[in-house]
């Protein structure tokens, strides 16, 4: 029997355009969790790629690499400047399993 080949799954690979990007930042931006948001950023920067990123956002590669490894916590300029350099915006909205709790609320 032959053997299968078994590849890593990577989520760089996934990372390809902007409807995939999207969904994945806001997929991490529900969980509620600023360390994996700031890593799920960090996943897109790397997929866009960190010398072209770097360079797109006026900072060092290794700066840049540093902000969003995981061992430090970006600043929120640097947040931001990611996301618009990536072409992505943080939209704030009511939760929605807050919803109806307002109206009755409200009541």
């Amino acid at each position: 029997m032959a053997k299968e080949k078994v590849t890593r799954w990577n989520i760089l690979d996934y990372l390809d355009n902007e409807k995939s990007i999207a969904a994945y930042l806001q997929v991490a931006l529900e969980e509620n969790n600023p360390a994996g948001f700031v890593s799920a950023i960090g996943d897109v920067v790397r997929a866009r790629g960190i010398n072209a990123m770097a360079k797109e956002m006026g900072v060092s590669r290794e700066g840049l690499y540093k902000s969003f490894s995981g061992k430090r916590k970006p600043n929120i300029e640097t947040v931001f400047n990611a996301l618009d350099k990536l072409g992505m915006q943080i939209i704030i909205q009511p939760k929605l399993n807050n919803i109806g709790k307002r109206k009755a609320a409200a009541l």
